[in-house]
């Protein structure tokens, strides 16, 4: 002690009172956020789909928040505007009042004008689908001040793609249901019974990439009788998959040479590659293709991020097909939509509890910040441009998102 004031040395300072009885504090109940969450109908002809369904809206307003529906927006997947006035939804006619929500759900992208309507901080929650996207398009979400999160690239805990996966399954088994249509005559195809008969083989089926599509595509293949060949260079997926069918499989990693050769035989052609990041790398070119059998059939359900075959180009329900090199290409983006109520059942399992944190949470920053999978889903943030791949593609600048909710919070 000196002049009656304590001395202190500098690890005394920050350590003392580290170990002294604490304060008891009591739990404060934080308010939840209301949401208002906006349903447009989808203006696009070849999407059925809607992004949530009356099960899940009754849920949403059960915790406070208010769920905007445009009148008719479920009904290509048959639900009624009565099923969600029942479920507590505001059923409205004016788009424009739809898209004064505080968050946006869109089973589809969002077009140029459905964009010129939305408003700043808005939160849109879309699939992002790289092929039809243009820098005019980038450009005018990032005017706009949106936070748009993508469908696609939003990660669970576990580093899955829950939609992507749910997406995925059903994918899987309707790629291989379409392509036993699309081998027979009446579609254009060399006219082969995908399983076979008694004394006749069965059609050859290849499948590129072992995850949640190959899976389903492997299991609906070998359901209906055809000969699989699957290939990956992950060598553990192609264990996993062994072990889920059950028996040794015919499966390779990407070898070239080895790969051009079986694709000189197959009938069928599934491209079941996932990219983490941006587009997807081309796994068959041209001159591959090129050699493949007059009337085989190639389904690119990579598509959606460039897709993994060099001759794959988007196409729609409503012309779904075309023909290159002799080879029928199915190359449609939403191929789910075909069974637009089991898929709309499905996408409004997994978004509903996401927008369930961000209610809890005490704004979109809060949330951002402690999920990670949700920031793997933001490409752009109040003007920036957070999407390291859209970046170098269209030549704007990217932001870190970390550091943009690091200097928010």
């Amino acid at each position: 002690m000196s002049d009656g004031k304590k001395k202190y040395s500098f690890s005394e300072f920050f350590t003392e009172g580290q170990y002294q009885t604490q304060v008891e504090t009591l739990a404060v109940d934080r308010k939840r956020d209301k949401l208002s969450i906006g349903i447009p109908k989808e203006t696009d002809p070849n999407e059925s789909r809607v992004s949530l369904v009356p099960n899940s809206i009754r849920t949403l307003v059960g915790y406070g928040h208010q769920v905007i529906v445009e009148s008719e927006a479920g009904s290509k997947s048959n639900f009624t505007d009565h099923d969600y006035s029942e479920a507590g939804a505001t059923i409205v006619h004016s788009r424009k009042e739809v898209f004064q929500a505080q968050v946006l759900v869109k089973i589809a992208p969002p077009t140029l004008e459905e964009i010129d309507d939305m408003h700043p901080d808005q939160i849109l929650i879309s699939p992002l689908q790289i092929p039809s996207l243009t820098s005019a398009y980038i450009e005018k979400l990032l005017a706009k001040k949106v936070i748009a999160l993508s469908m696609e690239y939003l990660q669970s805990d576990d580093d899955t793609f829950p939609i992507v996966r749910i997406m995925s399954e059903m994918a899987g088994m309707s790629a291989m249901l379409t392509a036993a249509e699309l081998l027979t005559n009446t579609k254009g195809g060399r006219g082969v019974l995908l399983g076979g008969i008694s004394g006749v083989p069965p059609a050859k089926v290849v499948i590129l990439g072992a995850g949640v599509v190959g899976e389903f595509a492997t299991k609906t293949a070998l359901g209906l009788g055809a000969s699989v060949r699957i290939f990956d260079n992950d060598i553990s997926k192609l264990m996993r998959l062994q072990s889920i069918i059950g028996r040794q499989l015919h499966t390779s990693s990407v070898n070239p040479v080895y790969l051009g050769y079986q694709l000189m035989s197959a009938d069928v052609v599934i491209g079941a590659i996932h990219s983490s990041h941006g587009r997807t790398p081309i796994m068959v070119t041209e001159e591959m293709v090129s050699k493949m059998k007059e009337g085989a059939v190639i389904i690119d359900i990579s598509i959606d991020q460039g897709g993994c075959i060099e001759t794959s180009e988007l196409t729609t329900h409503s012309k779904p097909t075309f023909v290159k090199h002799g080879v029928i290409h199915y190359c449609v983006p939403n191929m789910s939509s075909k069974v637009s109520r089991t898929a709309s059942v499905a996408v409004s399992n997994i978004i509903t509890p996401l927008l369930l944190k961000a209610g809890e949470s005490i704004n979109i920053e809060g949330l951002l910040f402690h999920h990670k999978g949700i920031r793997n889903g933001c490409y752009t943030y109040k003007g920036k441009l957070t999407n390291e791949y859209l970046s170098k593609r269209f030549g704007i600048k990217n932001s870190s998102l970390d550091l943009l909710l690091t200097s928010k919070l």
